[in-house]
């Protein structure tokens, strides 16, 4: 795997030429599906916002990408099928409803979703999903999400947690699906797997 925790990661390299620039996880994942769909090779991309962007150590500075200080590295990606069709996602699917009540499925790729550390073992270049699975009651719901900024919210005897190169789940009831921060709809059924080192990116 090109990228392992605790240890180097990466070349050092500029974003080529040809890259293209992302300032969002969910900009990431539409250059991703659209490259899938359309068959041909995902491009290589500088991330200067997201969640992914921040897993990595990027800084968010574009000028950064095309000088000495860059950093080139392939990472994982997650295809996901939900309800019967196919979507990708760079950093996270969040399956869950309104206010996060009743029962919430994360599969993290990075590390962070938005301020919580959702996935604090969790390495976009490692061939692994880290998933939480779980329904808490509101009062532990509340202390969880104050934990979760500095994702101590786990262990907890209320979430499962695993972590593996694919997954299916059933949602009952229905839960709307969240990949990289966009709402995708309604789904009942989700069967997820890693891309290994699917895609090219320069922090």
């Amino acid at each position: 795997m090109s990228v392992e925790r605790h240890a180097g990661w990466g070349v050092p390299g500029p974003l080529p030429a040809d890259g293209l620039v992302v300032r969002s996880d969910a900009e990431a994942r539409h250059l991703v599906e659209a490259a899938r769909r359309a068959g041909e090779e995902l491009p290589v991309v500088g991330l200067v916002g997201g969640d992914l962007c921040r897993t990595l150590g990027g800084t968010g500075d574009e000028a950064r990408l095309h000088g000495p200080d860059a950093v080139t590295v392939t990472v994982d990606v997650g295809a996901a099928l939900v309800d019967g069709r196919l979507h990708w996602f760079v950093a996270h699917l969040v399956a869950r409803r309104p206010w996060w009540r009743g029962r919430a499925l994360v599969a993290m790729n990075a590390q962070w979703l938005g301020g919580w550390d959702l996935g604090p073992r969790a390495h976009p270049g490692d061939g692994l999903l880290d998933v939480s699975d779980g329904s808490l009651p509101l009062r532990q719901r509340l202390q969880a999400r104050r934990r979760a900024t500095t994702g101590t919210h786990l262990p907890h005897p209320g979430i499962r947690t695993s972590r593996v190169p694919a997954f299916q789940a059933d949602l009952d009831p229905a839960l709307d699906v969240w990949l990289d921060g966009e709402r995708i709809g309604r789904a009942s059924a989700l069967s997820v797997r890693v891309e290994a080192d699917a895609l090219t990116v320069v922090v």
